[in-house]
């Protein structure tokens, strides 16, 4: 298979939004991009180019889930908010992924989302103690695969097929995507997870956090408020997607793979970055960052950005995030 030219993609000239600093020398740099967006969907601060399609990965969740309950998916509470996760694996997620499937007349077997162990590291190394190996209802994404089942059973469609990009749920799915966002969706490929997994310009990202953040009604505020109720499920015990929920009251956030995350301020402002390659270390200093520069600040969010860089087994230096912040508007 010929590789497309990497020309097409924004990652190629993104800028520097992150320094790695080691005592007083920056180590390394990480590239990428990120956005602000007004109540109106208008672009209010960007850094790199945000308006060309890229992948959210697991940040496309949450529109996923409204996607899921216009098909007439019965969710709500933290079965809802399970649907918008990549949980950990912990046991009350994956209790609550089956009371899903079972309140849709399904089970586990009808999963087909891959089968790993749980992120956790913790609940992993128990896991993997009490002799127990791969399985798809302890990967992260069980939650929303148990939700695209509730939503083909609630709708009479076929659960054997409900990957193919061509269901009528994925059809369904990508409506509201686009719907939301505000973006046609020029490119489908297969997620980590085997779900299709569509692009959005971050811009659009970050658009329909806002939106979904800010509804007053409707299946969008019904999956607001089941992330905000329920940020636990969203994330897990020990997750920095989980702290930011819970640090900003109102707000609705979600990471995804290759260090995405987009976040929704219940005042229809949206936030989105992209850390051009891939390296979560740098994705939460950029984002605490990109928050102050929205006028948002508060001390648990000085912790969530705080990621040390380590050496003899203590801190040596820190991952500065720059260049989302002029100086002068310092």
């Amino acid at each position: 298979m010929t590789a497309p030219s990497s020309h097409h993609s924004p990652l190629v000239e993104a800028p520097v939004v992150a320094h790695v600093v080691r005592g007083d020398l920056v180590e390394s740099v990480h590239h990428g991009l990120a956005v602000l967006t007004a109540p109106d969907g208008g672009v209010e601060r960007a850094v790199g180019p945000v308006n060309v399609p890229m992948f959210p990965r697991s940040a496309n969740k949450p529109m996923q889930a409204v996607g899921m309950l216009r098909a007439g998916a019965a969710l709500s509470g933290r079965h809802l908010a399970l649907a918008c996760a990549s949980h950990s694996g912990e046991a009350f997620h994956r209790d609550a992924v089956l009371e899903m499937l079972a309140s849709a007349g399904l089970d586990a077997s009808f999963l087909q989302n891959t089968p790993t162990l749980p992120g956790d590291e913790q609940v992993r190394a128990d896991w993997l103690a009490a002799g127990k190996g791969p399985t798809a209802l302890a990967q992260n994404c069980s939650g929303k695969h148990a939700g695209m089942l509730a939503a083909c059973a609630a709708a009479g469609w076929s659960t054997q097929t409900y990957l193919d990009p061509a269901h009528p749920l994925q059809v369904a799915i990508r409506e509201a995507v686009q719907d939301l966002s505000g973006d046609a969706v020029e490119h489908v490929a297969v997620d980590g997870c085997g779900a299709p997994v569509m692009s959005l310009t971050l811009a659009g990202l970050a658009r329909a956090f806002g939106r979904i953040a800010s509804a007053t009604e409707g299946p969008e505020r019904d999956v607001a408020d089941a992330m905000r109720e329920n940020p636990q499920y969203v994330g897990g015990t020990r997750r920095e997607v989980t702290a930011l929920m819970r640090a900003l009251p109102g707000a609705v956030a979600k990471d995804g793979a290759e260090a995405v995350l987009a976040l929704g301020l219940p005042d229809g402002r949206g936030l989105a970055v992209k850390v051009a390659d891939g390296a979560e270390r740098a994705l939460w200093p950029v984002a605490v960052e990109l928050l102050r520069s929205a006028g948002v600040e508060n001390e648990a969010l000085d912790r969530i950005g705080a990621v040390q860089v380590m050496g003899h087994g203590r801190a040596v230096g820190s991952v500065v995030a720059t260049g989302i912040v002029d100086e002068e508007a310092r």
